[in-house]
């Protein structure tokens, strides 16, 4: 068995290692392959508009259904809207936008109560958009959202080798009414083929309710219409807390039925689809996926947008479930009946360097005797992807865990509840900051025995230092009796030479949950803390190389070292100061290194978990402290630091 200085090295190795790892991981290959695809997506942009000018004449594109390509090209989502001629507004609590008569598709689409920055005047986010948008992707600066085609839509197919008009893309519906569509206001569309068929098309959106339970104090009231676009930190104090964003909202239920007046019965098969065009910015690391979603016949599959290839659909034939496509904070999904079966496909077609992506689901095929009429419904969510709101549909639509479009990850037995007990302390606190620093608190409390143990077992260690450099002295060039020896003295006084690990092998779990809940759940997106952090899911906007904002100047990306990312340094060195100074230079010198290190490779994190991360130190020293002196140990935090910013002492020779 080695000894307890190789032991160490060996840890301090393993523990740079892993710094290397997580920060490669984490930030190195994310950034790498956000700025290859910011380049790849300006590339295909560029190729886009070579394309538009070539062809402008307007053709469908192979395998994608309803036809991606040749579209007419326009230079902004409004003019797009603007163009594409009649429509039904929609004016709901949560979603406003409109449904275009052309075609019946629901293509134009924003998200009430969500700005794409904190200014209170930025635009809504749009989930939907028309034909002809271009297409820009998000590159973190000045375009925050991706931006393209991307829109629902729903019709019938004829069997192979049939001759009959049915809607498709281009067909223009008639409206019964052009009040706008909200909860109380269905939409009703129809359109006559003039050889017998008549299509009715109803949609409709559900109402939103206030959030109700244990969770939310009983002072809570529903947020107004006016209220509701603010973010979180623009409205009245009592409300950030108490007045809760309602819950639902964002499910349009699209019923689709069929006249038969003709003579014959007639095949023909409901479908449904979500057309993207362009490929979105995505985050580049196996955090959180954003792509293509489903959930069929109880199993979830993850497709990105790059494992697709042109022409060769991905199906799941004969399955229950849902579809679509899933951003950070942001999804849309067709829902069917919970016990229909379909044929789910996730596709992808590349015309002139501009790819479109579909999630599809085909229905049976339905026969409709003569004088007879046919129905199919199908539920289409499109909204934020919060807890609540999926959790709730859920319960109201039976459906195969919609829920599953939010990425808990592999540790989801401790991200969800660890999310619930956070939402729990912020109702209480009004604050998610300090919901985060009393999560911090039960966390240190929930673990307090077991790091109790293991720091009592480090002070005994320091109490009998004296003894174990005895011990080395006594055989100085026989490692087997010093080992054995130190060994015996460990049996002893039930001293435990690894247990200062323990603590830190602990909190790995913790912390990437806590990582996964600030990066994957929107409920943290622009929620404040105090000061200068007006969004826990982002990082902290001050830089040391600027003096925290004192200097007239902004350094690069690589150079944001935050207030908070300093003070965590600053925590992780004092904590690291309270041991004795490891005997072995290279160690000492590797734990020297380790709070510069974390500084640096946290400074890209949110700050919501920075803020964990100095408050669980600041409670780590305390503790520590309180152990020692419980023990009668001494604290070498003053001594550490005088040796090694203290001048030495002069040799005798000078």
């Amino acid at each position: 068995m080695k000894n307890v200085d190789t032991k160490n090295v060996v840890l301090a190795v393993v523990l740079t290692l892993l710094v290397v790892v997580v920060w490669e991981y984490f930030i190195g290959q994310p950034m790498q392959r956000r700025q290859q695809e910011e380049a790849r997506l300006q590339q295909q942009v560029q190729q886009a508009q070579q394309a538009q000018q070539q062809q402008p004449a307007a053709t469908p594109t192979p395998g994608i259904p309803g036809g991606a390509g040749g579209q007419k090209q326009f230079s902004s989502r409004e003019e797009a809207v603007a163009a594409s001629g009649q429509r039904v507004q929609i004016d709901a609590q949560r979603l406003i936008g409109s449904i275009n008569l052309t075609g019946g598709l629901i293509d134009d689409l924003a998200l009430r109560g969500y700005r794409e920055t904190l200014d209170p005047n930025s635009p809504n986010v749009k989930l939907f958009s028309p034909r002809g948008t271009p297409i820009q992707a998000a590159n973190h600066h000045d375009i925050l959202e991706n931006h393209g085609p991307y829109f629902a839509a729903f019709g019938w197919k004829a069997q192979p080798g049939a001759k009959m008009k049915l809607p498709d893309s281009n067909t223009v519906w008639t409206v019964k009414s052009t009040k706008p569509l909200s909860a109380t206001s269905p939409v009703e569309l129809e359109w006559d083929n003039g050889e017998g068929l008549v299509f009715h098309r109803t949609i409709s959106i559900d109402g939103d309710r206030a959030q109700t339970g244990w969770l939310v104090p009983t002072t809570g009231d529903l947020l107004p219409a006016d209220a509701l676009d603010l973010p979180r930190q623009n409205l009245p104090k009592d409300k950030q807390a108490n007045a809760a964003k309602p819950v639902g909202g964002f499910l349009f239920t699209i019923k689709d039925s069929v006249e038969n007046k003709t003579s014959a019965a007639v095949q023909i098969a409901p479908y449904a689809y979500i057309l993207r065009q362009g490929t979105p910015t995505v985050g580049g690391n196996m955090v959180l996926h954003e792509g293509l979603i489903g959930r069929f016949s109880g199993a979830l599959v993850e497709t990105g947008y790059s494992k697709l290839e042109a022409g060769k659909p991905v199906e799941h034939p004969n399955a229950t479930g849902w579809l679509g496509f899933t951003d950070k904070y942001w999804a849309n999904a067709l829902v069917p009946d919970p016990t229909a079966t379909f044929t789910g496909s996730f596709a992808m077609d590349d015309r002139s360097g501009k790819p479109a992506y579909a999630a599809q689901l085909d229905r049976p095929v339905q026969t409709i005797e003569p004088g007879a009429k046919a129905e199919v419904s199908t539920d289409l969510f499109a909204g934020a992807k919060e807890v609540a709101t999926l959790s709730y549909y859920d319960e109201k639509l039976k459906s195969d865990y919609l829920s599953y479009l939010i990425d808990w990850g592999y540790l989801w037995f401790i991200t969800k509840p660890l999310f619930r007990l956070i939402e729990i302390l912020f109702h209480l606190l009004g604050n998610f900051g300090l919901a985060i620093l009393g999560t911090t608190v039960i966390l240190k409390l929930f673990f307090f025995p077991l790091a109790n143990r293991s720091y009592e077992s480090m002070s005994r260690m320091k109490k009998f230092q004296p003894e174990m450099q005895k011990i080395k002295d006594e055989f100085p060039d026989d490692r087997m009796k010093q080992q054995q020896a130190m060994m015996a003295l460990y049996k002893e006084h039930k001293i435990n030479p690894l247990s200062g690990c323990l603590p830190m092998l602990l909190q790995i779990p913790v912390f990437f949950a806590l990582y996964k809940v600030l990066f994957v759940t929107i409920e943290m997106r622009q929620a404040p803390f105090y000061g200068w952090i007006h969004d826990l899911s982002a990082p902290d906007p001050t830089t040391l190389f600027n003096l925290f904002g004192l200097i007239p100047w902004t350094p690069p990306s690589f150079l944001m070292v935050g207030f908070w990312v300093v003070v965590m340094g600053i925590t992780m060195f004092i904590q690291m100061q309270l041991n004795p100074a490891p005997p072995d230079p290279t160690q000492a010198a590797m734990f020297r290194w380790m709070p510069i290190i974390f500084t640096y490779m946290l400074a890209a994190f949110p700050a919501g978990l920075v803020i964990y991360y100095c408050w669980n130190n600041t409670l780590s020293i305390l503790q520590q402290v309180f152990i020692m002196k419980k023990n009668g140990v001494k604290v070498e935090l003053w001594d550490n630091l005088r040796a090694m910013f203290g001048r030495k002492a002069p040799s005798a020779s000078s």
